[in-house]
């Protein structure tokens, strides 16, 4: 999973942890080694897991992590099927993204105070973050090769190490502009270089972006609870609300398929209003 899909650190240990889960399950089960494992006994631990009050998403996420343990016991040739297969996977309820209205977004942008330590760097990342929808380990990864600020644009290392472009708008490039101007020096050279740092000069982390977003949430007086991927929603959601089209927003975003960028759609009803009351003869 990390030579070949490239997978994230977070997907490497959820998925380290799941396959640890099952192998308790599998000894308790009266199996030697994995390759025991049919899928009547994957079924009882899936039926465990449920019991057990695990979230449908949690489930299905674990029956993924055996498929592709297996599927890959399968190639190296220890397993001649793959017992998780046949498990089906429980319905997930879709649950629409919060994000934050227009009116919020500039409140929050405008929180940062330039003159506060660290003010210019933390309007600089809102900045970015609302204005690409990069998502958080994406933002704390970039590098200063990888921003383009003739062309407004960065150059964004997703999931499975699949690179797209970010869109940087001319208010985050005054933003960054003005953060690399103060920024404190580095051990990192030229390219290599984080472009956000902490105060000590070292790369920014994800719990870091995760503070100071609370800080400023504060600040702007949102009481409503706020994560880094509110702003990502925030930005595909304001999108598609004025026109863009969803495949644009799809590249934008780095989704590799196309229905999950589709939950954007269902946020909210304003287009579909005014769509309405322009076409439907009784709207009126």
């Amino acid at each position: 999973m990390t030579a070949e899909r490239g997978a994230s650190p977070l997907t490497l240990k959820s998925y380290r942890e799941d396959l640890l889960q099952l192998e308790e399950f599998l000894r308790s089960a009266g199996c030697r080694t994995p390759a025991d494992a049919s899928s009547s006994i994957l079924r009882r631990f899936q039926a465990g897991l449920g019991a057990a009050g695990y979230a449908p998403a949690t489930v299905a996420r674990k029956l993924a992590s055996m498929r592709s343990f297996y599927a890959f016991g399968q190639r190296e040739g220890w397993i001649r099927a793959n017992p998780a297969k046949p498990l089906r996977s429980p319905r997930r309820p879709r649950k629409l993204p919060k994000f934050l209205t227009g009116e919020e977004i500039a409140r929050l942008l405008s929180a940062p105070d330039p003159a506060a330590a660290g003010g210019l760097r933390d309007r600089a990342i809102l900045e970015l973050m609302y204005s690409s929808g990069v998502r958080v380990r994406e933002l704390v990864g970039l590098d200063d090769g990888d921003l383009d600020l003739a062309n407004g644009t960065i150059r964004v290392r997703g999931k499975g190490r699949r690179e797209r472009l970010g869109i940087v708008g001319t208010h985050a490039r005054t933003a960054i502009r003005q953060w690399l101007a103060t920024r404190p020096r580095s051990t990192v050279p030229g390219r290599s270089r984080p472009l956000f740092t902490n105060r000590l000069g070292g790369r920014l982390s994800v719990r870091g972006i995760a503070r100071l977003l609370e800080k400023h949430l504060a600040t702007a007086g949102l009481a409503r609870r706020a994560s880094p991927h509110t702003l990502r929603h925030s930005f595909a959601t304001h999108l598609l609300d004025a026109g863009a089209d969803i495949r644009s927003v799809q590249e934008l975003l780095g989704h590799k398929s196309l229905v999950t960028t589709q939950i954007y759609t269902h946020v909210t009803t304003t287009r579909l209003r005014e769509a309405f009351d322009r076409a439907h003869p009784r709207a009126k």
